[in-house]
C-alpha cells in the first residue's frame, strides 16, 4: 500500500469518525418530543422544550462550554479562548413547530455546536487558538406556534422588539411568555451580554438549516449559500359578526364572521395566483368562535401572511388584500380589526459572509449555489447588527414543517464540516472588513 492511499485512509477513518460523533448525538436529540409518524413536537416553553434544553445544556457542559440563559430565554454555550474578547455566535432554534420535522432549527443548533467543539478541541490540541471566543445559541421560540411573533429570541437579543413586551405575550390559554419560561426554569435574570452593547460583543453570526425548498436538491448541489432574504407581512386579523342560530337566523340577516374569514383566504390565493411565482401567501391559523355546530360564529382570529423577493411587488399584494378584505366586510356584513403586525424587509446578507462560504466550499470540494431564502430565520435579524452567513443543506422534496421532512446523514455531515471550517475563519478575522463596513 502507497503513502498517498495510507493518507486517503487516514482522512477516511477521521471524517467517519467525526460524522459518527455527530450522527450519535443527532440520534440522543432527534428523540425528544419524537411523534409516532417520525416528526417532533418541541412547541416553545412545553415541557418537551424544556427536556430538550436541559439535554443540549448537559451536552454543552459536558464539552467545557458555560452555559447562560438571557432573559428572553436564549441559551448560550460559551467558550473563552480570550478573556475579553468579542465572540463568534453560531446556532438555531430548538423549538419546532406542532407535529413538525426532525430537523428544522434542531439540525443547526447541533452541527454549530458540534462545529464549535471541534474548534475548541483544535485549538487546545495545536496550541493556537483563534482570535475570536465562540459561543453557541438556542434562540427561544423561532417557530411562533406557541406565542406570536417568530424570530421572538432573536428580536428582542437584536432590539428588533422590547423585552417586556415580549415577556408579556400570551399563547391561547393565556400563559404569558414569563410564565412559561419561568415553569422551565430556562429564565436569566441579566442579560449574557450585560453591557448592552451586543454589536460590540459579537464579531460574526452563522447559521445552517435544511433548505426548506427544492433548489438544492434539484440542481444536485450540496450547500445553498443564501445571499437574500424574503421580504415577509405578516397579520393577525379579528374578524368581528354577531352570533346567531344556523337553523333560524335569516341567511340575509346573518353577520357571518367566518363567512367573512372564509371570503378572505379565498382572496389569499386568489392573489397568489394572479402575482404568480414571486409571491407566497398562506392563511395559518383560525380561531372560531364559539365554535360551535349550530352557531353562525360572532368572532374569528386569523393569521395570514404574504411573502416576496420583490418590495414593490409586496405593497401591490398588500393593497391587493386590503381592497378584498374591504370587499369581505361588505359582503359578510363584518368588521375586520387588523390587530397586530409583524413585517420584515427583503435584504440581502454582507457579501463577505457569502464569499467566504463559498471560498471554503471550494477548498473543501463541496459543491454550492446561491440561494435566496422564502423562510425567516434568526439569521433575518441578526444580519442587521453583525456580519451573518447563513448555509442551506438539501431537503428531500423539500418537505418542512412536516413529520415528513427528512435530510439525508451525508448532507448533514457534509453542512457540519462546512460550516466548521467557515466558522474558523470567521474566529480569525475572515469578516472583519464586513464590520468594519457597517460602522462606517
Amino acid at each position: 500500500m502507497t503513502a498517498q492511499a495510507n493518507t486517503d485512509n487516514l482522512r477516511i477513518t477521521l471524517d467517519t469518525v467525526r460524522d459518527r460523533e455527530f450522527l450519535d448525538s443527532w440520534a440522543e436529540l432527534e428523540v425528544i418530543g419524537a411523534t409516532p409518524a417520525g416528526g417532533v413536537e418541541r412547541q416553545a416553553a412545553t415541557v418537551e422544550d424544556g427536556q430538550m434544553r436541559e439535554w443540549f445544556s448537559q451536552w454543552l457542559r459536558d464539552r467545557g462550554f458555560t452555559v447562560e440563559v438571557d432573559r428572553v430565554g436564549n441559551l448560550f454555550g460559551l467558550f473563552e479562548f480570550h478573556a475579553g474578547a468579542p465572540y463568534v455566535l453560531v446556532g438555531s432554534h430548538l423549538d419546532s413547530q406542532p407535529r413538525g420535522g426532525r430537523f428544522d432549527g434542531a439540525y443547526g443548533v447541533l452541527a454549530g455546536a458540534v462545529a464549535a467543539d471541534r474548534i475548541r478541541r483544535q485549538a487546545a490540541e495545536s496550541g493556537v487558538a483563534p482570535i475570536y471566543n465562540i459561543a453557541v445559541v438556542d434562540w427561544f421560540n423561532e417557530e411562533g406556534s406557541r406565542f406570536k411573533p417568530s424570530l421572538m429570541g432573536s428580536a428582542v437579543f437584536t432590539g428588533a422588539a422590547d423585552l417586556e413586551d415580549t415577556l408579556n405575550i400570551t399563547d391561547q390559554d393565556g400563559i404569558t411568555v414569563r410564565e412559561a419560561l419561568t415553569a422551565i426554569n430556562s429564565i436569566g435574570e441579566t442579560d449574557v451580554f450585560p453591557d448592552g452593547d451586543v454589536a460590540r460583543r459579537l464579531a460574526a453570526y452563522a447559521e445552517i438549516h435544511i433548505e426548506q425548498g427544492r433548489e438544492l436538491e434539484k440542481n444536485d448541489v450540496a450547500i445553498g449559500l443564501v445571499d437574500r432574504t424574503w421580504a415577509a407581512n405578516k397579520y393577525e386579523l379579528n374578524v368581528i359578526g354577531a352570533q346567531g342560530h344556523t337553523g333560524a337566523t335569516a341567511i340575509d340577516d346573518r353577520q357571518d364572521a367566518l363567512l367573512g374569514a372564509s371570503l378572505i383566504v379565498v382572496a389569499l390565493r386568489d392573489i397568489a395566483d394572479e402575482f404568480g411565482e414571486e409571491l407566497h401567501t398562506s392563511c395559518g391559523q383560525l380561531t372560531v368562535l364559539p365554535n360551535s355546530p349550530v352557531v353562525v360564529p360572532r368572532e374569528v382570529h386569523m393569521h395570514l401572511d404574504l411573502r416576496s423577493d420583490n418590495d414593490e411587488l409586496l405593497a401591490a399584494a398588500d393593497a391587493a388584500l386590503r381592497k378584498r378584505i374591504a370587499e369581505a366586510e361588505i359582503r359578510a356584513k363584518v368588521r375586520v380589526e387588523h390587530h397586530k403586525a409583524h413585517v420584515w424587509p427583503g435584504h440581502r446578507y454582507q457579501p463577505q459572509g457569502v464569499e467566504l462560504a463559498r471560498a471554503a466550499a471550494d477548498d473543501l470540494g463541496v459543491s454550492s449555489m446561491l440561494v435566496q431564502t422564502r423562510a425567516g430565520h434568526d439569521s433575518t435579524n441578526m444580519k442587521e447588527i453583525v456580519p451573518s452567513v447563513m448555509l442551506f443543506v438539501p431537503s428531500v422534496e423539500g418537505i418542512s414543517h412536516a413529520e415528513a421532512e427528512y435530510t439525508a446523514d451525508e448532507d448533514l455531515c457534509t453542512g457540519v464540516d462546512l460550516l466548521t471550517e467557515t466558522l474558523a475563519r470567521m474566529l480569525d478575522g475572515a469578516l472583519d472588513s464586513a464590520t468594519a463596513n457597517r460602522a462606517r
